[in-house]
């Protein structure tokens, strides 16, 4: 007879085995619920909503309601140069950095083919394929940045230090970037579907351009924005990531924060509606929304939509950020070029756009 010790351990193995054998399942199941609970809150970043006057009239590019516009020749426009940020943490080291792969390549892609831009400007450390020890590696080794060399500018920067934040770096850097040379900001998981052009003719003293978060627009998002050089709303946002403790927050500086400066500033800033740039939302509805197979009729009636609205879902979209956070697992990491071509989805419709014919 097996000692009681023993006894138990063999009953419990087979509870290990199925487990570990469910445990992605489980997971899935676990992160559901904690989304879709009443609790979560996502049905308030979910909130139908309208644009408002003032909205559309940044969109536009034209005065604000009860503001004049400034004498012709008076406002310069924000350049229309874009500026990306990808590698700065070492996926050699550090495989969940993730590797500048075919949707990175569509997303500066997008912004090649929709701004039209006088400059595209790709900032790394870390671009090699595959990965390199050596911050130093001929980027040229990755095939997505050799389709995209003629159209961009690589910048090259040094390794940061090892302890910092490196999410909190890249949005101190895009702020930098900002302030010294101005233009466009776009996150490597966010897609350009239409020329920017009229919102980048914002009026002074509106120098700076942002699309608001949600339906119930909770904040203003760091992940596509437009600003001229020397904007005095980007230097005091930059400034205010001195001496912060990122342990002890996540989203506060790069989205609730430029809300709170925006109204205490309005005059700085040109605010979009939440379909402009991050319409639909992170929320696990809107991301599924998003991926769903679409049958023979809904994949032409979305095709229609995309050719009647220049390339875009909505009439006021200009942008599509696709929230890897939210969506890598479920769906960004299954995407290739054989199945954005092949599958009908809202998302792959948006993006096949962008692909070569090669591909």
């Amino acid at each position: 007879m097996l000692p009681r010790n023993a006894y138990r351990l063999v009953m419990l193995m087979p509870a290990v085995v199925l487990a570990y054998m469910f445990s992605s399942y489980l997971y899935h199941i676990i992160d559901y619920v904690r989304q879709t609970n009443p609790l979560s809150g996502q049905k308030y970043i979910e909130l139908a909503f309208e644009a408002s006057d003032a909205e559309l009239a940044c969109l536009r590019g034209v005065a604000l309601p009860g503001e004049q516009l400034p004498p012709p020749g008076a406002t310069d426009p924000i350049p229309n140069i874009v500026h990306f940020i990808f590698g700065l943490k070492n996926p050699f080291e550090h495989p969940d950095a993730g590797r500048f792969d075919f949707l990175s390549y569509l997303a500066v892609r997008s912004a090649v083919v929709s701004l039209r831009s006088s400059a595209i400007h790709l900032h790394y450390t870390y671009l090699s394929e595959p990965p390199s020890p050596d911050a130093n590696a001929d980027p040229m080794t990755n095939p997505w940045i050799r389709r995209l060399a003629e159209h961009i500018t690589l910048v090259h920067h040094p390794p940061a230090n090892s302890t910092v934040q490196y999410a909190h770096l890249s949005d101190t850097m895009r702020l930098q970037f900002l302030l010294e040379e101005g233009g466009v900001y776009m996150d490597i998981d966010a897609f350009a579907l239409r020329p920017f052009d009229k919102l980048l003719a914002a009026p002074r003293p509106h120098d700076v351009v942002l699309g608001a978060e949600g339906g119930n627009r909770w904040g203003l998002c760091n992940a596509v924005m437009a600003a001229r050089a020397n904007s005095s709303f980007i230097a005091r946002w930059l400034a205010s990531y001195d001496h912060v403790d990122f342990s002890r927050e996540w989203n506060y500086h790069s989205v609730l924060l430029p809300k709170e400066m925006a109204e205490e500033h309005p005059h700085e800033v040109c605010r979009l509606a939440p379909d402009a740039f991050f319409w639909p939302t992170w929320t696990w509805r809107h991301v599924d929304w998003m991926h769903e197979p679409l049958g023979r009729e809904a994949a032409q009636y979305w095709k229609a939509e995309i050719a009647r609205h220049g390339g875009s879902l909505f009439d006021n979209q200009l942008a599509y950020h696709s929230w890897s956070q939210m969506a890598w697992d479920r769906y960004l990491k299954h995407l290739n070029p054989s199945v954005v071509r092949s599958r009908d989805t809202r998302f792959n419709l948006l993006v096949r756009q962008f692909m070569e014919d090669d591909l």
